[in-house]
C-alpha cells in the first residue's frame, strides 16, 4: 500500500543552481519517490538573477511566495512580466525564461512540476550572441 510521507526543513534536497538561483526540493524522486511531481523552493538573492533556459520535458507552475521582480520571457528574453508576491506563473514546456529579483529581499519562488527530473536547456539569447 502507499504510504504519505513528510519531508523536513533540514532533510530538503540540494538541487543544481541556475545563475545565482538556488533550489531546494522537497518533493522528489530521491527523496520520497515520486514519479509524477516535484516541488521545490528556489531562491534569487536582490538584484540578481537564473541563467536563461527552458525546460525540454515538463511544464511548471510557480507560487512566488517572497519578493518582487521580473519574469522575463520570449526567445529573445524581450518580454518582461513583472512578479510580486502572491502571483502565480504557469510555464510550458520548451518556453524560454529567467526570474529576476528587482526587490530589496531574496525572491523567493515555489515551484511544481509534472515530472520527477527535468532536463533544461540554457540559452543564450540571439540579441546577446552579436
Amino acid at each position: 500500500m502507499a504510504e504519505c510521507k513528510v519531508v523536513h526543513a533540514n532533510e530538503l534536497e540540494v538541487e543544481i543552481s541556475s545563475g545565482a538561483m538556488t533550489r531546494l526540493a522537497g518533493v522528489s524522486e530521491g527523496l520520497v519517490g515520486s514519479t509524477g511531481i516535484h516541488l521545490a523552493v528556489a531562491t534569487i538573492p536582490p538584484g540578481c538573477a537564473s541563467t536563461p533556459h527552458y525546460h525540454v520535458n515538463c511544464e511548471s507552475a510557480i507560487y512566488v511566495s517572497k519578493g518582487q521582480g521580473r519574469f522575463v520571457i520570449g526567445d529573445n528574453l524581450d518580454n518582461p512580466l513583472v512578479i510580486k508576491q502572491g502571483d502565480f506563473i504557469y510555464v510550458p514546456a520548451e518556453a524560454v525564461h529567467q526570474p529576476m529579483n528587482d526587490g530589496d529581499e531574496p525572491l523567493e519562488l515555489i515551484v511544481a512540476r509534472n515530472t520527477p527530473v527535468e532536463i533544461v536547456v540554457e540559452v543564450v539569447p540571439k540579441k546577446a550572441q552579436a
